[in-house]
């Protein structure tokens, strides 16, 4: 990764400048995030399965000037002319310094841009910065702990921003970080393979996928499980009883958050007694939350 941003500062990438990635889950992508953030960048993620149409207007939109990616994609992806870009899986990168850049990089500098899924009619590019990235990840750690010897499964796609999160705290703490195979985060069967072989101590689900994984007979399997967070959808209260219900050893967490507010502003820890719905909780450290009525005045 070290040696990656070297190249990448070489290429002109510094603080607010946007480099796309259009990879799948891989050990190159994870080297192609770090690169960018360690060069000064902002990564933006094009992930590959996404429309032909899509894609060419995120190309478009985003303005990236250099896009990282892996040589079986180049064909498949709208690639507008004149883009510069990096195949990952064979660039050689050995000839550059693998020591850390010294860079200037403010609290205010963009981290990453993730594209929204578009409810006004065309996604839109929401930015987030190191400043709000930092404090979300280290309340994460705060409220949670990761140690060196946990394991969190990296398994939502990078375009949505659950995705952050779990490839930075655990490198960031010092725990495992595992890719789940291309397309594994929609397998029940996969992701019991998946936790019971690695050790699987903390996870990410949508609730309509948790409902799904607990469809599988084997759950109560996934012994080594400690966290599971749930965030993207309402958590149904009957869904948070069976999760704790049969994995007792494993705490259920459920967060809120818009892609614009650096991935989750609210926080609950779910209860076995939970009634008909699911709070969204408390405001994480360093935030506030407004709760309005339907004329956007504050509620009394």
């Amino acid at each position: 990764a070290n040696q990656l941003a070297h190249k990448l500062r070489e290429q002109g990438v510094g603080p607010d400048v946007l480099v796309g990635i259009a990879m799948q889950r891989s050990l190159e992508m994870v080297i192609g995030l770090l690169g960018i953030v360690k060069a000064g960048g902002a990564y933006v993620p094009l992930d590959p399965e996404y429309p032909q149409d899509r894609l060419s207007y995120m190309f478009e939109d985003s303005g990236i000037a250099l896009l990282l990616t892996q040589s079986h994609l180049r064909e498949t992806l709208p690639i507008p002319v004149g883009l510069r870009s990096l195949d990952l899986d064979t660039e050689d990168l050995s000839g550059y310094n693998d020591g850390n850049l010294n860079l200037d990089v403010a609290p205010l500098n963009l981290a990453y841009v993730i594209y929204t899924s578009g409810s006004t009619g065309r996604p839109k590019g929401a930015g987030n910065s190191h400043q709000a990235l930092v404090n979300r990840l280290w309340w994460m750690q705060k409220a949670y702990g990761l140690g060196a010897s946990d394991s969190v499964l990296q398994k939502t796609p990078f375009s949505f921003d659950v995705s952050v999160w779990e490839f930075f705290w655990p490198l960031m703490t010092g725990a495992r970080l595992v890719m789940a195979q291309p397309g594994a985060h929609r397998d029940p069967q996969l992701l019991v393979e998946t936790i019971n072989h690695c050790g699987i101590t903390t996870l990410h689900f949508v609730p309509s996928m948790l409902q799904a994984f607990m469809t599988h007979e084997a759950v109560e399997s996934c012994v080594s499980l400690k966290r599971v967070v749930c965030s993207g959808e309402a958590l149904p209260a009957e869904l948070a009883r069976q999760t704790l219900q049969r994995l007792p050893a494993a705490g259920l967490y459920n967060l809120y958050g818009p892609t614009e507010a650096a991935i989750d502003v609210t926080h609950w820890t779910c209860q076995a007694d939970e009634s008909i719905s699911v709070p969204i909780g408390q405001p994480i450290d360093n935030l506030k939350t407004h709760i309005l009525e339907g004329s956007l005045q504050p509620a009394v």
